[in-house]
């Protein structure tokens, strides 16, 4: 849990509820503007109800321009941000044709591979123009590639499978695996902080659900005692199936699952497990296998693998591995098998080959140097950031580093003073997460040198004390030490 200060917390509600009031007071006066003009529509109901709308209206496009900046290059260690400019309050902006050379703190680009590689880029050209950039059905009809076979037995020896089966959206994975692997009387048991993914796919399942504490196995073991001990509502039968989720790495917080601890409360009550590693395949482990390779759990506990290919390996598309049996009645049941396009061909071989170059196989230690400089980067730049005073979330080795904003008028101030000194960064707030939890989300990439992270901690460093937001007294640099013992010499 995040213990927010007192006084930030009172000011943070504060600064909510002055928005509020003042969106309150222009909806007022809108009512009359309205009701005044003409209205085309008499009779049918309104798409968007005042309070449905009103923080999208009243608060976010106050600061909409901290949000959906469009890039115009490859997003590596730098690229080329796209200006743009309102006329009319934020409420709607114009694009130029002028570009910001920045230093990149927001890709998912963990590993660098969505940039051009030199094994990857040209295999994944090569299959463009074999194959075109897409297959133009589903897989059960004419989806179905040699490519698409290759990397589902490329993916499932990659993390310890039997069998795996690919998807060709992320999201997907998650939102429509759930409803198939579950229904009307089992139970859900899920992290209280899982992605909006895993959330949906929960919901639309019809099963039961129950949430636990954020990364804290004894309230795990308390909410399934509880639940296996008074059975399903209303008839006390025993549950059908009990699946417990968890994520790998978690995408707000950057903290690492407590994977073992839960794997052993599973085992003793006798319940499934499913894994997100949406954040953590490919960026954490010795060979980029993840958090069960990182913190020693043998995959053959994990009933359910997850993961995407959107962030370490520079493509698209997500998966699931698990035994041969689940992977096989997954083909003949999951909708995003059987109805959607299948995976493009070129961002398929983007995989395969990235996968290959992690292994070595690509006849170098490209993929040994990209793990190494990926945990290095991403210790470094979040101990620097904790001796400067900033308070970041998250454990170490992992490349996802939130530093806590709270206070909604320095949502907009960060990111607008980072910008300005060419460093693109990503905010977060409601309703991604809590209202009063707003942070800068920074991820970091093995394609960063120490010199990219150097300069993003100066930048950061004067923008934080700009804005007011190292909540904690800053570690003594070694040169204001020695200089220090020097006087007293």
């Amino acid at each position: 849990m995040i213990a927010i200060p007192y006084l930030t917390a009172l000011t943070t509600y504060f600064s909510y509820g002055l928005l509020f009031a003042f969106g309150q007071v222009r909806d007022f006066f809108r009512k009359f503007i309205d009701w005044r003009s003409s209205n085309n529509l008499q009779g049918y109901a309104p798409i968007c109800l005042g309070l449905e709308d009103f923080y999208t209206r009243r608060l976010y496009l106050r600061i909409q321009d901290c949000f959906n900046r469009p890039i115009s290059s490859a997003p590596d260690a730098w690229f080329d941000v796209v200006e743009r400019y309102s006329n009319d309050y934020n409420k709607t902006l114009k694009l130029t044709s002028s570009t910001s050379r920045c230093l990149n703190l927001g890709s998912y680009n963990y590993l660098g591979f969505a940039a051009a590689d030199e094994y990857c880029t040209p295999r994944a050209i090569k299959t463009l123009r074999k194959y075109s950039p897409s297959t133009c059905s589903s897989r059960v009809d004419g989806g179905t590639t040699v490519l698409h076979n290759e990397l589902e037995e490329c993916v499932a020896s990659f993390v310890g499978k039997p069998a795996a089966i690919v998807f060709g959206m992320g999201y997907v994975t998650n939102s429509a695996i759930l409803p198939v692997l579950i229904g009307k009387g089992g139970l859900i048991v899920s992290d209280s902080l899982n992605h909006n993914s895993i959330v949906n796919g929960a919901r639309g399942s019809g099963a039961s659900i129950c949430v636990f504490q954020h990364n804290t196995p004894s309230h795990l073991e308390e909410v399934l005692r509880e639940q296996i001990a008074e059975g399903q509502p209303r008839t006390r039968r025993p549950w059908k199936k009990i699946i417990v989720i968890v994520e790998g790495i978690y995408s707000m917080e950057g903290e690492l699952c407590k994977l073992p601890e839960i794997i052993a409360i599973c085992k003793k009550y006798k319940v499934f497990t499913y894994l997100d590693e949406a954040h953590s395949i490919g960026a954490v482990g010795k060979s980029g296998r993840g958090v069960c390779e990182l913190l020693g759990v043998d995959t053959a506990d994990v009933d359910i693998m997850m993961g995407t290919f959107t962030k370490s390996f520079g493509s698209c598309g997500g998966y699931i591995a698990g035994s041969k049996d689940l992977i096989q009645y997954l083909k003949h049941t999951c909708p995003a098998h059987l109805y959607a396009t299948s995976i493009s061909p070129p961002a398929a071989e983007q995989i395969i080959s990235s996968i290959k170059v992690l292994l070595g196989e690509d006849g170098s230690n490209r993929g040994a140097q990209k793990l190494a400089r990926i945990r290095e980067n991403s210790n470094f730049f979040r101990s620097e950031l904790q001796k400067m005073g900033f308070e970041v979330l998250g454990d170490n080795d992992s490349p996802v580093m939130p530093i806590m904003l709270y206070n909604p008028a320095k949502i907009p101030a960060f990111s607008r003073e980072c910008l300005k000194q060419n460093v693109a960064v990503v905010t977060v707030a409601f309703p991604a997460t809590p209202l009063l939890l707003a942070r800068a989300r920074i991820c970091i990439s093995a394609s960063h040198t120490r010199e990219d992270l150097q300069k993003a901690l100066d930048v950061i460093g004067r923008v934080g004390d700009l804005v007011g937001i190292k909540y904690f007294p800053a570690e003594p640099n070694k040169l204001q030490e020695d200089e220090r013992v020097l006087k007293l010499d």
